[in-house]
C-alpha cells in the first residue's frame, strides 16, 4: 500500500522497493518536522543496510529488462511521469512547502515545474544523443592499417542517487531522470529532513506503470542509509548533492571501491557589480540571488563585490530590499520569505552572524530570529531568521570564506578589475559567479578568469538544461546536465574494425 496521506495532520511515509511500499526492515522511524511550526507532522523510515540491500537487489533484478527497452519506450515512461507531476502539481507544491519551509509560491513557480522539466528534457535528450565515429587511416604508425572506430555507450547498472533537502523534488528528478533515460536502474536516498515529495513521486511512478525495481527510494539518515548506498558493492555509480564535508567522505569511500562519482557540493559565490552596471537592476538581482529560498541554494550569491564608487549605494539598496521582503507563513500565497528548513540549520546560521559581529562586521539589517510578534500565530515557534546584510568584514575571515547556506549576504568593495577577481577567486569554492557590467569585453574577460563552473552575466539562475552544471575546487567533482549527465551514467566502449 502507498504511504498514508489521508490524515494531513500526520503522515506515515514508506520506502518504495521493487514496486512495493514497505517500512524499514528494523521498523524504526524518524520524525519529520514542519519548519514553519517546529512541530512533527510525519514519520519516515529510518532505513539501514538491510533496506539498501533489498533495494539494490530489486534494481539489479530489473536492470536487464530495463536496459533492453528501446530508448523511446524508456522515454515514454518518463514523459508519463512528468505529465503526472503536472497533474498533481498543487499537491506536490504544498508538500514541498510544508516540508522545507519555502514559500508556496516558489514551490509552484520553480520546484515542481522544474522537476517535470527534468524528466521531459532527459526523456527527449536520450533519443537524440549522437555516437562517435572515427575514420582511421593508419596514422603513419609502423604496422598500422586503415580502420573505422565507433563508440557505444551503455548503461552502467544500478545508480545510487543521493539528493539534498533544499530543493527536494527538483534535485531528485535531476539525478534520476538521466539515470533512467540511459537505461540504468536507480536506488535513491532523499534527505530524511524533507522526504514528502520523494514519497509522492513513488506513487506517481507506480501510476505511470514504471516496472517494479526500476526506481527504488529508500528513506533514512546519511550515516545509515546513505553510507550503505555509497558502500554497496553492486552500486557502481554514485551521484550526490550536498555538503562539501560529506562529499569528501563519499569521494574517499567510493574511491577505494573504484566507483564513478559525481559530487555537487557547496558554494560561496561572488556577485560582482562593476561601476558601469545598471545599479537598480543589479541590486534587484543581487537581492534575489541572496535571499531566494531563504538563501538555501548552492548557487546563491552570498558575497556581493561592488566597485568602491557604488559601494555605499549598494549597501543601502540591498538592505532596503532585504527589509522589504514579506516574511510569513510559507503556506500563504503572499509570503516571499519563509522558514529555514531545520532547527540545527537555524542555529548554524545564527552562529555565523554572531561571529560576523564579533569580527567587526557592520549589520545593516536582520541579524536575529524573526520575532514571533511579526509572524502568524501558527508560526510563532517556527525556524524563521531575518534576511541579513553585513559589511566591513575581512575577506579572509570565516564568515567570508565558509558556506553559510542561509539568508546572510556580505558586501566587499573593490578598486579595479584585478582586485575584484582576487576577491571573487579568494575562497576554497568555485561553483558559480555573477557579473553585472555593460562593458561586453570586460564581461567576457572576467568570466574567463573566474574560478567557477557557472558564470552568469547580467542575470542569475537562468538554467538551460542542456548546459554542464557543477563546480571546481571544493565545490565538487564532475558535471551534471545535458550531454555530461548522459555520459556520466553510461560506459563507453570503442569498437575498432580493420579495413
Amino acid at each position: 500500500m502507498p504511504p498514508s496521506h489521508a490524515n494531513p495532520a500526520h503522515l506515515t511515509l514508506l520506502n518504495y522497493i521493487g514496486g512495493r511500499f514497505v517500512p524499514a526492515a528494523s521498523g524504526q522511524t524518524l520524525p519529520v518536522e514542519e519548519p514553519a511550526t517546529a512541530r512533527v507532522y510525519a514519520t519516515t523510515p529510518d532505513s539501514g543496510p538491510e533496506d539498501i540491500n533489498a533495494a539494490a537487489d530489486a534494481a539489479l533484478g530489473a536492470f536487464p529488462a530495463w536496459r533492453a527497452l528501446p530508448s523511446c519506450e524508456r522515454a515514454a515512461y518518463l514523459l508519463r511521469l512528468a505529465d503526472l507531476i503536472d497533474e498533481t502539481s498543487e499537491r506536490l507544491a504544498h508538500a514541498e512547502s510544508r516540508d522545507t519551509g519555502k514559500p508556496i509560491s516558489l514551490a509552484r513557480r520553480v520546484d515542481i515545474p522544474r522537476a517535470a522539466a527534468n524528466l521531459r528534457y532527459f526523456a527527449n535528450a536520450v533519443q537524440h544523443a549522437s555516437g562517435e565515429f572515427h575514420d582511421f587511416d593508419g596514422g603513419g604508425i609502423p604496422g598500422g592499417r586503415p580502420a573505422i572506430n565507433y563508440t557505444l555507450r551503455r548503461p552502467r547498472g544500478v545508480a545510487g542517487c543521493i539528493s539534498p533537502w533544499n530543493l527536494p523534488l527538483y534535485l531528485l528528478t535531476w539525478k534520476i531522470a538521466p539515470a533512467l533515460a540511459t537505461g540504468n536502474t536507480v536506488v535513491a536516498k532523499p534527505s530524511e529532513v524533507t522526504p514528502a515529495t520523494a514519497s509522492l513521486l513513488c506513487e506517481l511512478a507506480a501510476q505511470a506503470g514504471l516496472p517494479p525495481g526500476v526506481l527504488n527510494i529508500v528513506h533514512g539518515g546519511g550515516p545509515t542509509a546513505g553510507a550503505a548506498l555509497v558502500q554497496h558493492p553492486r552500486v557502481p555509480t554514485i551521484t550526490f548533492t550536498g555538503s562539501t564535508g560529506v562529499g569528501r567522505w563519499i569521494a574517499g569511500a567510493a574511491g577505494t571501491m573504484l566507483k564513478r562519482v559525481s559530487l555537487e557540493l557547496g558554494g560561496k559565490n561572488p556577485f560582482i557589480i562593476f561601476d558601469d552596471a545598471p545599479i537598480e537592476d543589479a541590486l534587484d538581482t543581487a537581492a534575489r540571488a541572496a535571499f531566494t529560498n531563504q538563501g538555501q541554494i548552492c548557487l546563491c550569491g552570498s558575497r556581493v563585490l561592488v566597485h568602491e564608487s557604488r559601494f555605499e549605494e549598494a549597501v543601502r539598496g540591498l538592505a532596503r530590499r532585504a527589509r522589504a521582503l514579506r516574511v510569513g507563513d510559507p503556506a500563504d500565497d503572499a509570503t516571499q520569505f519563509g522558514a529555514l528548513t531545520s532547527a540545527p540549520h537555524l542555529a548554524k546560521v545564527a552562529k555565523y552572524v554572531e561571529r560576523a559581529a564579533a569580527q567587526g562586521g557592520v549589520l545593516h539589517c536582520g541579524g536575529a530570529r524573526t520575532p514571533a510578534a511579526d509572524l502568524p500565530a501558527r508560526c510563532a515557534d517556527g525556524w524563521f531568521y531575518q534576511p541579513t546584510v553585513i559589511s566591513g568584514l575581512s575577506p579572509a575571515c570565516d564568515v567570508e570564506q565558509e558556506e553559510i547556506f542561509g539568508p546572510v549576504v556580505t558586501l566587499q568593495p573593490f578598486r579595479d578589475e584585478a582586485q575584484a577577481l582576487r576577491l571573487a577567486n579568494g575562497t576554497p569554492y568555485g561553483l558559480a559567479a555573477t557579473i553585472f557590467t555593460q562593458d561586453l569585453s570586460r564581461a567576457h574577460r572576467v568570466a574567463e578568469a573566474l574560478h567557477a563552473g557557472i558564470v552568469w552575466i547580467n542575470c542569475w539562475m537562468v538554467r538551460d538544461l542542456r548546459t554542464p552544471f557543477g563546480g571546481m575546487k571544493e565545490s565538487g567533482v564532475g558535471r551534471e546536465g545535458g550531454a555530461e549527465a548522459l555520459r556520466f551514467f553510461t560506459e563507453p566502449k570503442n569498437v575498432c574494425v580493420g579495413l
